[in-house]
């Protein structure tokens, strides 16, 4: 009973974590600049990911194979944003601008290099 309840959890929790992997990859094709596609980017490895391992966590059968998937979720946990993060930094330094949309008021804050 307990043994299929877990499969059940554990197939529940992979489906999502697939589920949010695919609407994570719709979101980069159909974003349209780069720092929009970051975040779905950002996302996907991180809640994607995690639910995904977590569901392989159920179905370990050693505690070392266990073990190893939560090292590997708390190692995504911390370095998906950091990454993500790091990149729109670079990416904003080598001066790659925001896009926004034709006709769109800016309403986003001038920064000490934007003199426009």
């Amino acid at each position: 009973m307990i043994a299929t309840a877990l499969d059940i959890l554990s197939w529940i929790l992979l489906l999502a974590g697939c589920g949010f992997v695919l609407i994570g990859a719709f979101g980069i094709w159909r974003l349209p600049d780069f720092y929009s596609r970051l975040h779905p980017a950002g996302l996907t490895d991180t809640m994607g990911a995690g639910l995904i391992l977590l569901g392989l966590l159920l179905q370990a059968e050693t505690a070392m194979v266990a073990i190893k998937l939560l090292i590997i979720a708390v190692f995504l946990l911390f370095t998906s944003p950091t990454t993500g993060h790091a990149t729109a930094r670079a990416a904003l330094a080598a001066g790659l601008r925001i896009w926004h949309a034709p006709g769109a008021a800016n309403s986003a804050p001038k920064g000490k290099d934007d003199q426009t």
